[in-house]
């Protein structure tokens, strides 16, 4: 399809411009292909509770990934690639069965790197009546020409905010200007849905939910990513603060990141939170903080 062949034929779709060939095989930092590729789709009860709800959110984990995070709970998929590489067609129709189990909506997991592939998708399965909302998962080092392929197609982005320094985000996930490229990609994200909106359930409809990990040794980071977001998103933001970092991949190289997160280092957070105004935010129990969460990846569900 021409729509989905122009927009990859030289890959510009995150902020690491490779310009890969990726419809002549060529792939670039992500190591992504011309093909959606999948590595679970499965029923998630573990987000949000605006997204989560009570029937779970309908998470579709695509490989690969646009970062390298030495701490990455997901590096099965993210950094080594494990998953299988479908058509759009099938791809558009996972969204549909999703639909079909009675979830709250369709959650792209890492979509980043798929962006013009998964706005097809989405094209053909809202054609074939796909109606709940669709979450938009992602790192949050996206271009802005990227996020402009989905206007109008995504009903909740759900961005993460990692680093303020970008000295820690070099360091950590090899992403410079990380927060110069993740703080406009969400401006991007609130000028597409500029309104938060909840069913009679509670269940987001539409709107935007600003993740952050909070991370040992580096709590003071969080200060600037928060203050960034009472002044740039307003006091009524909504901010998932996330207290679950567990030392998995690479982290045990990093002294700072060899460790759980202490109880004082996010309780310094929560309190900055409320401190500077903050009004809506999400907090996890310290009992997140374990490899018991992390998603098994097994195919399931991406055959027909």
């Amino acid at each position: 399809m021409e729509q989905q062949k122009t927009p990859i034929t030289l890959c510009n779709i995150c902020p690491r411009q490779c310009n890969a060939a990726r419809m002549d095989g060529e792939t670039g930092f992500c190591h992504a292909h011309k093909l959606p590729k999948v590595a679970l789709v499965s029923t998630h009860f573990w987000e949000e509770p605006p997204i989560s709800g009570t029937n779970g959110s309908g998470t579709v984990f695509f490989s690969h990934c646009n970062l390298r995070c030495i701490f990455c709970q997901n590096h099965e998929i993210s950094e080594d690639g494990f998953g299988m590489e479908i058509s759009i067609e099938r791809l558009a129709e996972i969204f549909m069965e999703q639909q079909n189990r009675g979830l709250h909506n369709i959650n792209l997991v890492s979509p980043t790197h798929f962006i013009p592939q998964i706005a097809t998708a989405l094209g053909m399965a809202k054609h074939n009546g796909l109606k709940i909302p669709v979450v938009y998962n992602s790192n949050g080092y996206e271009a802005l020409e990227g996020l402009l392929q989905l206007d109008g197609l995504i009903d909740v982005y759900l961005p993460d905010f990692k680093y303020w320094d970008d000295t820690l985000a070099r360091k950590y996930s090899s992403a410079p200007n990380y927060s110069a490229i993740a703080s406009q990609a969400i401006l991007e994200m609130r000028r597409q849905v500029p309104q938060d909106m909840f069913d009679v359930n509670g269940i987001m409809q539409k709107g935007v939910i600003v993740r952050h990990l909070v991370l040992p040794s580096h709590h003071r980071d969080s200060f600037h990513i928060l203050d960034w977001i009472k002044e740039s998103l307003g006091q009524d933001t909504y901010v998932s603060l996330l207290s679950q970092y567990t030392p998995m991949h690479r982290a045990s190289t990093i002294k700072a990141l060899s460790r759980k997160l202490t109880t004082f280092e996010y309780e310094k957070v929560t309190e900055y939170f409320l401190t500077i105004g903050l009004k809506n935010g999400f907090m996890q129990k310290r009992g997140s903080a374990t490899s018991d969460y992390t998603p098994i990846f097994n195919l399931e569900g991406v055959e027909k």
